[in-house]
């Protein structure tokens, strides 16, 4: 979801700094006089030395009882939203280690980067899958496993999924003393040629 978020607002923000740009440039290079661009009747930035409000522009609600309580309230759910935005791009998504009950009451850490490596190696060495890509996100007590299968054209989702869940997460489950390991699966299929039939 955030990753949409980004990219739509990059999307945005760009196409925004792009027409005012290019806005910019019309106006201040004089190109509609030197060329003979014709511009719509109400475009006001046709010259070096227009401006893109006037001071008729920019004073023309003020009088208007609803015009700053309106500019507040956009304010307002700007900052908001920008807040919400900054912290989830400042959110860790992605553990550092992962708690270990190792029989002595204090515990041991095991880094979350090892534990994903073994559960990726061992995902991939289940027949029908060609890669995996394994994240741990949550608490380092209790952590999820975010598991993306890249899947052979031959194999068939059901089955790999079920595969996974009883060896590689039951296997990481058990070694790392883990009450239980909860995942997400994705999966993916394996982009090949097509096969010419004679």
């Amino acid at each position: 979801m955030l990753r949409i978020v980004n990219r739509v607002l990059t999307g945005l923000a760009g196409l925004g700094l792009l027409l005012l740009g290019l806005a910019a440039l019309v106006g201040g290079l004089d190109l509609p006089r030197r060329w003979g661009l014709p511009l719509p009747a109400r475009w006001r930035w046709t010259g070096p030395d227009d401006v893109l409000l006037t001071r008729a522009d920019r004073l023309q609600w003020r009088g208007e009882g609803w015009w700053w309580p309106v500019v507040f309230a956009v304010l307002g759910v700007l900052v908001v939203l920008t807040l919400w935005w900054l912290l989830a791009q400042l959110r860790r998504r992605r553990i550092g280690e992962v708690l270990v009950d190792s029989g002595d009451g204090s515990g041991a850490m095991l880094r979350a980067r090892a534990l994903e490596g073994v559960i990726a190696a061992e995902a991939e060495a289940l027949p029908g899958v060609d890669r995996a890509r394994v994240t741990l996100t949550g608490r380092r007590s209790q952590p999820r496993a975010r598991i993306g299968l890249t899947l052979a054209a031959h194999a068939q989702p059901g089955p790999e999924v079920r595969r996974l869940r009883a060896e590689a997460i039951e296997h990481a489950r058990t070694s790392a003393g883990l009450d239980e390991l909860p995942a997400e699966v994705r999966l993916r299929s394996a982009r090949h040629r097509a096969e010419r039939v004679n």
